[in-house]
């Protein structure tokens, strides 16, 4: 994964959009281990690169992941976290992790809520006071 912070260039954009999210399991069942979050690093960095977006960062623990993604302006956020979850959820049929298949069951991995921060290089008070320095016409 690229640290990198540039600016990404559309057929008709520049751009530098990134998104904090967060999924947690269903029921805050503690089912993550090393082993799962390892895999699931490999998984949302094929699914980001298909949307060509960038997983920036991933981590998480025993019941939820956070993941910093450098995406697109054409991705809809919305999108891409249901291809995100639901490539995982399709993994866990084809695997055998016993720790996921002891604590649910029903075939659902992932809480359907999440959380979706939009975050930048700079915070928000330093945009609103540039925003507020424009020199307005009179």
């Amino acid at each position: 994964m690229s640290t990198s912070s540039e600016l990404r260039q559309g057929r008709h954009c520049v751009f530098m959009m990134h998104v904090h999210l967060v999924f947690v399991t269903k029921y805050r069942r503690n089912v993550f281990a090393k082993e799962i979050l390892d895999d699931l690093r490999q998984i949302f960095a094929r699914v980001c690169a298909d949307f060509e977006a960038q997983l920036i960062e991933f981590d998480g623990e025993d019941d939820h992941v956070h993941l910093l993604v450098n995406y697109p302006p054409r991705v809809a956020v919305s999108r891409l976290v249901n291809s995100l979850k639901g490539a995982f959820s399709r993994v866990i049929q084809n695997r055998n992790y016993p720790s996921i298949r002891q604590k649910l069951w029903g075939g659902a991995l992932w809480s359907p809520s999440y959380f979706a921060g939009s975050c930048c290089g700079a915070p928000l008070a330093v945009i609103q006071q540039y925003i507020q320095q424009q020199q307005t016409p009179h």
